[in-house]
């Protein structure tokens, strides 16, 4: 089995709500990502000849997903009320609402999910928190 792995990284601020613990206040991050990617066999077309896939489309299609998160205000669905919403959209600040609490787990998933969904074979998604905190998605 051959692996290839790039990262891109993002900062970004977030919150959990219903968490009790310094991670229920707004607090930021230097997300590392980090995807580990897979194949039996090498291309043998010219261009590609001996590779997985191209590390410049690969590092391009994960700094495109990690970029729409650059220092923004990531929240989950539901968790603030509308009428704040409302007053940080007003005050021009760059929000990112997704589906799932934001934590460095589910973030493994989401860019695990949308790099197999650009028909990369994904082995592992790791999203650092920290400099020592990590968590990481795979389906094997």
């Amino acid at each position: 089995m051959y692996y290839i792995t790039t990262e891109a990284s993002f900062d970004a601020a977030h919150f959990l709500k219903g968490y009790e613990g310094k991670c229920k206040n707004i607090h930021g991050h230097r997300w590392r990502v980090l995807v580990k990617i897979e194949s039996d066999e090498l291309l043998k077309n010219q261009q590609h000849n001996g590779m997985i896939v191209d590390f410049k489309e690969l590092k391009n299609d994960l700094k495109e997903l990690t970029e729409k998160f650059d220092h923004t205000f990531i929240f989950e669905k539901d968790s603030l009320k509308n009428e704040l919403i409302e007053l940080l959209k007003n005050e021009n600040f760059e929000l990112r609402e997704v589906e799932f609490r934001p934590t460095a787990e589910n973030f493994s998933k989401y860019f695990y999910d949308n790099l197999a969904n650009k028909g990369y074979q994904v082995a592992e998604a790791m999203v650092y928190e920290t400099p020592n905190n990590m968590a990481s998605y795979c389906e094997k």
